[in-house]
């Protein structure tokens, strides 16, 4: 990569004057899909904003200020979040974060004392897609719901805005370029709103609910004090607190922990993936300094901030990877910049307002298109890393990882005093894969060309 590219390198400080603006483009890269998170799992969008920002500026600092990486709500865990509400509310799926949280913690340990060559039999391209594939396609229901149903029953109305919502995304990732074409996710929010707006205004079918922003709105201009005003402007989220909202002893459950704990493994996948990319797109390699290790660490620590606050999961993302490339603004003082922006977006009411009015089918429209690239994404690892699917070792691994996952098979474990522990979805699906590739014999055949690591082999 050519230095005479790069407009500001990794540790520049940015002029005052483009830092602002800067920060605010990757701010709108990310705000789309990570506040989209919350809003399918019903956790707090305000608070994911929080902590999407905290859990940044402590990857910057794990990783040295040297990797310009953006980390916000992870979609993996959107099936296993909305299981585990079911068994302990937020506060169970905080605990389960936590843990997941911890094993990026371990992995970071493993990869820092061994290396990364063992990765790659653990996570085996056969085991990894397919269980991304069951990622994007379990999800698809909740979208198609949120989309086409209200109250469980069909809305053609509703279903119109679903499908202007998602034309527009498409629309937009199509045909958009620059800035604009990395924020297709936003625009078709955006479109999806104005025009659910309109429906509301000229039939009887309300699908946009906008009683809570006017009401913010007017509590904010019938302040009578500059100082009244700031306080009607600035609200503190919901946050979940361990030991200060809820004590994690009443609430612990070992099958939040084997819902959400196994994705982990594979989100590690991605996190290696996205950091290829990045390496890539600066011209550096971010595997070998500040090392897999450091950033890995990193991504944990982030998940567990966003955990005893009450938000998803933390992930890096593909979209502000994007920004990067487009810009060559490789700053971490941009991408701090943008994570104190979000802080400070996830405290002002009539924002979070704003977000909570979002119509459902609005954000089941642009699931539709998410969801279904989670799954190709999955299809892309086979297809890149060349797995063969004539091989029957691979061909039966695949087929169960995605019949188990997609089918919600679960296994329930008694565990004594009337208790049992459920291993459901996508959690059965992966550790399944896992155990099929350890003990099926031809373990070559599923590493494909080899690729999927290629570049970590240096590291050390």
């Amino acid at each position: 990569m050519s230095e005479k590219n790069i407009v500001l390198d990794v540790q520049e400080v940015p002029k005052l004057s483009k830092w602002l603006i800067f920060s605010i483009q990757h701010l709108f890269a990310m705000f789309g899909a990570t506040i989209l998170v919350p809003f399918l799992t019903e956790l707090s969008p305000a608070v994911a904003l929080v902590s999407s920002g905290l859990g940044t500026l402590a990857y910057l600092l794990i990783t040295k200020g040297q990797i310009p990486a953006y980390l916000g709500s992870s979609f993996a865990f959107i099936a296993p979040i909305t299981s585990a509400m079911t068994i302990g509310g937020p506060e169970g799926v905080m605990i389960g974060s936590f843990l997941a949280g911890v094993v990026y913690g371990i992995l970071s340990l493993l990869i820092a004392a061994f290396g990364t060559d063992w990765i790659i039999k653990v996570l085996p391209p056969i085991v990894v897609g397919p269980v991304i594939i069951v990622i994007g396609l379990g999800l698809a229901p909740t979208a198609i719901d949120m989309a086409m149903n209200v109250d469980g029953e069909y809305s053609g109305i509703h279903f119109s805005a679903a499908i202007v919502t998602l034309l527009i995304t498409v629309i937009g990732s199509l045909l958009f370029r620059g800035f604009f074409g990395l924020i297709p996710i936003l625009i078709g929010i955006i479109g999806g709103y104005i025009y659910s707006l309109v429906i509301t205004a000229v039939t009887d079918v309300k699908v946009l609910d906008v009683s809570g922003v006017q009401a913010a709105w007017d509590k904010i201009v019938s302040s009578n004090s500059f100082g009244e005003a700031i306080q009607s402007i600035f609200l503190v989220p919901d946050f979940v607190i361990p030991f200060v909202t809820f004590n994690p002893v009443d609430v612990f459950s070992w099958s939040i922990v084997l819902l959400m704990v196994p994705v982990a493994v594979v989100t590690v996948a991605e996190h290696i993936g996205d950091q290829m990319v990045l390496s890539k797109v600066a011209g550096r390699n971010f595997l070998k300094k500040p090392g897999l290790h450091r950033s890995i660490l990193g991504d944990g620590v982030a998940t567990m901030i966003a955990s005893v606050l009450g938000g998803p999961p933390n992930t890096t993302y593909g979209e502000n990877i994007g920004v990067l490339a487009i810009t060559r603004v490789f700053s971490v003082f941009v991408i701090g910049g943008a994570a104190v922006l979000a802080i400070i977006f996830g405290f002002i009411g009539i924002i979070t307002e704003l977000i909570g009015s979002i119509p459902s089918p609005v954000m089941g429209g642009v699931s539709i298109l998410l969801f279904g690239i989670i799954a190709s994404s999955g299809l892309r690892m086979l297809i890149d890393n060349q797995i063969d699917l004539g091989e029957k070792r691979n061909l039966v691994i695949s087929s169960v990882i995605l019949v188990i996952g997609i089918g919600g098979a679960y296994i329930d474990i008694p565990v004594g005093n009337g208790q049992v522990v459920t291993i459901a979805g996508m959690a059965l699906s992966a550790l399944v894969g896992l155990i099929l590739n350890l003990i099926l014999p031809g373990k070559e055949s599923g590493y494909g060309n080899g690729n999927m690591f290629a570049e970590t082999k240096d590291e050390e």
